[in-house]
């Protein structure tokens, strides 16, 4: 049976294995050895496909950073008013959330204590920078309430975007369709952060 799940390993299935492995344990608290049961492999077959852990993780949240990056050069991000760009970049950041949600919940997790982790705090920041430039570019443009704190209101819709990795779980037969929580989270932010229409 081992030699059968060694044949058709992969680099991708094996980041599948420690990215959960990661989440459940946390980063530090994950040895090779957990790795390597985990998949159910040698650290020697692991040590075949990538020099160590910080390599998996730093593939790990690489792939989340580059869907997230990914949004903000896609046409919608690009074109038209700010406010339509920042609810654009709201809905498909909740898209790509709930697309790579092992992924992004270990981006979210990780706390600086290695240089992966450091870099991509650091990453995680200057996308936020990128959507606090959205907000404040819309209330430059009227779209948005004067009297709401650019960096409040980007504290506070990120805590609502990156809180669906605690309770989003995708149910093959019902639960919160991922478009339906997209929908939920723009309507919820940006009604209250729009200026009122006359």
């Amino acid at each position: 049976m081992t030699t059968a799940r060694r044949d058709t390993y992969t680099p991708e299935t094996l980041l599948s294995v420690a990215v959960q492995v990661f989440n459940e344990r946390g980063y530090d608290g994950t040895s090779m050895e957990h790795l390597s049961k985990a998949a159910g492999i040698s650290k020697s077959s692991i040590y075949h496909h990538v020099a160590g852990k910080e390599e998996l993780l730093s593939r790990a949240v690489s792939r989340a950073l580059d869907g997230l990056f990914g949004i903000l050069d896609e046409p919608g991000a690009l074109r038209g008013r700010a406010i339509e760009r920042v609810e654009y970049v709201t809905r498909r950041t909740v898209e790509v959330l709930v697309g790579e949600l092992p992924y992004v919940t270990l981006l979210l997790r990780v706390r600086g204590n290695t240089r992966t982790e450091r870099w991509a705090l650091e990453r995680r920041r200057e996308f936020d920078h990128r959507v606090a430039d959205l907000l404040k570019a819309a209330q430059a443009e009227g779209d948005l309430r004067a009297d709401v704190d650019i960096r409040l209101a980007t504290r506070l819709l990120f805590g609502m975007v990156n809180s669906l990795v605690e309770w989003y779980r995708p149910h093959p037969g019902g639960g919160a369709d991922p478009q339906q929580v997209a929908d939920a989270v723009v309507h919820l932010a940006f009604d209250g952060l729009r200026t009122a229409s006359i």
